[in-house]
């Protein structure tokens, strides 16, 4: 590793001032967030182009196993990273070469064994996600390349995003999830539309499966071209088995992938009360969650984005810097969240008909749009705050704020709701959750640093 290289990382971890080097993190990990969702859009558009809510719904109904994957992305990915960055805050560069190694290999067993678990069992698997009769095969033609063909690739591009991304590199992580999505927007149409392919919501899968593929080989070649300037390695000599390495990487990777399963859970939960409802409402509510993943993925991107400085601070016990990074990475938060939650409460009709000009998919659509909204706010405070417990090491603390979320708050609130107010409290079980985790997130966060401070005034930080 060059010095020069070393040099630029400590500058953007220790010297940066904070504004600049929150935004150098967390805007292009905020880009590629924000062209992940559109590009998830452009499978409901142009499927719903087709103006076949069957299509529509098989994409709605497959979307929580896609979702599955980042269970692995989490583990290795979330887990990985957090450990890389932490190494490289107290300096120990030959951990984060072995971590990366650990992150990307367990990642690619991993997806393969996903892909075949559902190959095997795709039978049940369908009618687990609420496939009926009428919407299984749309939705397995769909799952067909997303998973079967598509897991590995699919998982793989993002866990080495997260693996780049954890030395400082953003740009170059957000650049090669970008090539893919953006390739997948370019190839739906002709995959999905009469006039190209004509195969509906299997052709939007076969778009994802190349984009992937795609992504994929940039990492590759990014790894091959900066491999005398990185840390990041995955080079099979590297991996092994370390019980301190596994230990970093689970501690934080296995309350995060299980906080996505129980996600899953939810969705799952969610698209099976909407299909009694019919075809229009479950196309209805795909489209109201797909809308609602935007500013979902851009505080995740937020919060995800400034990991690596959190991480590097919180190792190196410059916990000064690192409360200011927090607080202004809130400030942006909060603002962006407050006014695309109004945005879409006023929009909403217009933002439904964009993808299905259909007065009852509008009208389902809308409402649903109105009760996801209003939690958006809340929800960007709790993101921020499992963030900060993901890159300090503290995973029983994420994971505490998964189980609150989904097995104590959301997943009742559905049950209840949907027995009150029909189909259309179901989509306020989000705020339900969200506005009780995001006051536990404010009073646990404010204690830790409270702690940090604490901590600091008995002993002197680590030189620089």
């Amino acid at each position: 590793m060059a010095q020069s290289s070393e040099q630029q990382k400590i500058q953007l971890f220790e010297q940066t001032p904070v504004p600049k080097a929150v935004m150098t993190l967390a805007v292009p990990t905020i880009l590629s967030s924000l062209v992940m969702v559109l590009y998830n859009l452009a499978d409901t558009y142009f499927v719903g182009m087709l103006n076949d809510p069957i299509q529509n719904a098989g994409v709605t109904l497959a979307a929580p196993l896609l979702l599955a994957f980042n269970a692995v992305n989490n583990l290795f990915g979330v887990g990985s990273s957090s450990m890389m960055s932490r190494a490289l805050g107290r300096k120990d560069y030959e951990m984060v070469r072995r971590g990366s190694a650990f992150g990307f290999y367990c990642a690619l067993a991993f997806s393969i064994a996903f892909s075949i678990g559902y190959t095997v069992f795709s039978g049940p698997m369908l009618t687990l996600l609420g496939a009926t009769e009428e919407t299984t095969a749309a939705t397995a033609g769909y799952l067909f390349w997303t998973v079967s063909l598509g897991a590995a690739p699919a998982i793989l591009n993002v866990v080495m995003a997260y693996l780049v991304r954890s030395e400082g590199a953003a740009l170059h992580a957000s650049i090669g999830t970008m090539s893919g999505c953006i390739l997948n927007m370019v190839l739906d149409p002709f995959f999905v539309l009469p006039w190209g392919l004509n195969m509906g919501a299997a052709g939007a899968g076969l778009a994802t499966f190349i984009s992937n593929c795609v992504a994929c080989l940039y990492f590759f070649v990014l790894l091959f071209v900066k491999r005398g300037n990185t840390f990041v390695s995955v080079n099979p000599r590297k991996f092994r088995f370390d019980r301190q390495i596994a230990l970093e990487v689970f501690r934080v990777g296995i309350p995060a992938s299980i906080q996505n399963l129980l996600n899953v859970t939810g969705m799952t939960i969610l698209n099976n009360f909407t299909a009694s409802y019919g075809s229009d409402a479950v196309a209805a509510m795909g489209i109201a969650q797909k809308l609602n993943q935007i500013p979902m993925q851009i505080a995740l991107g937020m919060s995800q984005g400034v990991m690596p400085l959190y991480s590097y601070t919180y190792a190196s016990q410059n916990y000064t810097r690192m409360r200011k990074s927090v607080l202004f990475t809130i400030r942006i938060s909060l603002s962006f969240a407050l006014a695309v939650s109004v945005g879409y409460f006023i929009f909403s009709e217009q933002l439904v008909r964009l993808f299905m000009d259909n007065p009852d998919i509008v009208a389902y659509g809308s409402r649903f749009l109105h009760g996801m909204c209003l939690g958006i706010v809340f929800l960007s405070t709790d993101f921020t705050a499992v963030g900060i417990f993901q890159a300090t090491g503290q995973g029983e603390k994420a994971f505490v704020f998964a189980i609150l979320r989904k097995i104590v708050l959301e997943i009742p609130a559905l049950f209840i709701l949907n027995w009150l107010f029909g189909v259309y409290g179901l989509a306020y079980a989000q705020l339900t959750a969200e506005v009780v985790l995001a006051v536990a997130a404010v009073i646990v966060v404010v204690r830790m640093f409270q702690k940090l401070e604490r901590r600091s005034a008995c002993a002197p930080l680590m030189p620089k």
